[in-house]
């Protein structure tokens, strides 16, 4: 009989979901929306009753499903599955895990969605499955994730791998943490476009300040296409958010030595230049024991990385699974 794992990415707006196999293939996938009303009360009824449906549908029954794995925003007990918070869906204290598992009655594993993600990117991504890798995940924040001897690091209080809020800048701008200049506050999209406006303020002569003068706002893909037209301040923008990058990678290097730092998110579409300058930089300032062992590359899955690195912790947690080991 085949053996199959429910993977769930369970984000602000949307719930990814995905029946896939047990060695990594993707059967089925589809989202529903995020239901936030009520404290996020009603999300477990909502992609449970729509993963029966989907595995009816597919002729699938529930003793085929190993278990479930399950990524989610916010700060986690890897062990139970329980939500300290997770802000933009509205849990607090929230016993993710036990529920989810009382209404399946499957085994149910829950981790940070930017950790799972991880898993999925090393399993069947970029990573190819080695026992020490750092992802980050550059979108409207900075996400990322951390497997070191072959486990994803959550840390006692979950927060463990939170690489957007390494401090890169003493005196830097304000951070949604309530601190001042992490990693996200200027690596980000947001942080990309924070600069984008201080530069335009500063410097109303600027091509940079013409843009949102005529389009009233600019973004990051604005600012990297600037800079690939050879403007000066542009180009201002994104040394310095490379250089950055690079010594927050090379800072996080020298403690876990990875074989590989994977680069994604939609920052990450600007393609190889972005690529080619954080190696620069993190070369720059690595031990270089540590650079020469350490290839950086951009991420694969995409979208899919959530629901395949959840179906992937379900392996881990049952079958002992560690990366980098013959098991």
């Amino acid at each position: 009989m085949e053996q199959i794992i429910i993977g769930m990415d369970i984000g602000g707006t949307t719930a990814k979901l995905g029946l896939i196999s047990n060695d990594g293939v993707i059967i089925s996938k589809w989202e529903i929306p995020t239901n936030t009303n009520d404290g996020g009360k009603h999300i477990v009824d909502d992609i449970w009753n729509s993963v029966r449906q989907k595995l009816k549908h597919l002729h699938y029954n529930e003793e085929q499903v190993l278990g479930i794995g399950v990524g989610a925003p916010g700060f986690i007990e890897d062990e139970t599955g329980f939500i300290y918070e997770a802000v933009n869906i509205g849990w607090k204290n929230y016993p993710l895990g036990e529920l989810l598992s009382n209404q399946s009655k499957l085994p149910v594993f829950v981790e940070n969605d930017a950790n799972v993600a991880a898993l999925g990117e090393n399993w069947r991504g970029a990573g190819n499955e080695v026992a020490n890798l750092i992802a980050v995940t550059l979108g409207t924040g900075v996400g990322g994730g951390i497997i070191a001897n072959g486990r994803v690091v959550n840390g006692e209080a979950g927060i463990g791998g939170e690489i957007g809020h390494i401090i890169m800048d003493t005196h830097g701008a304000e951070c949604n943490c309530g601190r001042k200049g992490c990693l996200e506050t200027i690596a980000s999209a947001t942080g990309i476009v924070r600069q984008a406006f201080e530069l335009a303020e500063n410097l109303p002569d600027s091509k940079l300040a013409k843009h949102v003068n005529i389009k009233g706002t600019i973004t990051a893909k604005d600012v990297f296409q600037l800079a690939n037209e050879g403007d000066v301040e542009a180009k201002q923008i994104v040394a310095h958010t490379t250089d950055i990058l690079g010594l927050a990678i090379a800072n996080m290097s020298v403690t876990i030595s990875p074989a590989k730092v994977l680069i994604g998110g939609g920052v990450s579409k600007a393609g190889q230049p972005l690529l080619t300058a954080i190696a620069e930089a993190f070369k720059r300032y690595a031990l270089p024991k540590v650079y020469q062992s350490c290839e950086l590359k951009f991420a694969q899955l995409g979208n899919d990385a959530g629901i395949i690195g959840a179906a992937f912790l379900v392996k881990q947690k049952l079958e002992k699974k560690v990366f980098g080991e013959k098991i």
